[in-house]
């Protein structure tokens, strides 16, 4: 038996899938993205990002996506019952390794000082909306 999390602290999902579901003590997070709280799919609200008329961008702020994202991970935690410091797994996808590692690494350090979870992460072609950023986490349930 699992029951389904609907946040409404983090952006609306992309699809027909739940923000998080729990398992007994287990939390499994959908892939959380750096959009403005509230926004959805079709909605161009990034921090950090500006696009012109044909999808171009015009400003790029990789550090405000990262920031953005954990915040919303932390959203969709506390929404659910759990909290930062109850993540064990972590899974990132960039869209730029080369470009964006470094800056992502050094902001992950300041979130996770104290919590460190199980981390991977990866570079893939692209997410499903115009982000540089994506996290799929696991956490526990007190």
């Amino acid at each position: 038996m699992s029951d389904k999390i609907s946040a409404s602290g983090a952006p609306k999902p992309v699809g027909l899938y739940p923000h998080a579901r729990k398992v007994g003590n287990l939390l499994f997070l959908s892939g959380v993205g750096p959009r403005v709280a509230g926004s959805d799919a079709n909605d161009s609200a990034v921090p950090g990002l500006e696009l012109d008329l044909n999808g171009n961008f015009k400003a790029f702020d990789f550090e405000a996506q990262c920031r953005s994202v954990f915040d919303n991970v932390r959203a969709v935690l506390e929404a659910s019952g759990s909290s930062w410091d109850n993540l064990v797994d972590v899974t990132v996808f960039l869209v730029n390794m080369k470009r964006d590692f470094h800056t992502y690494n050094k902001v992950y350090a300041e979130y996770f000082k104290d919590n460190q979870p199980c981390r991977t992460t990866v570079e893939i072609n692209s997410l499903p909306t115009p982000i540089a950023i994506e996290l799929k986490c696991i956490a526990t349930i007190n």
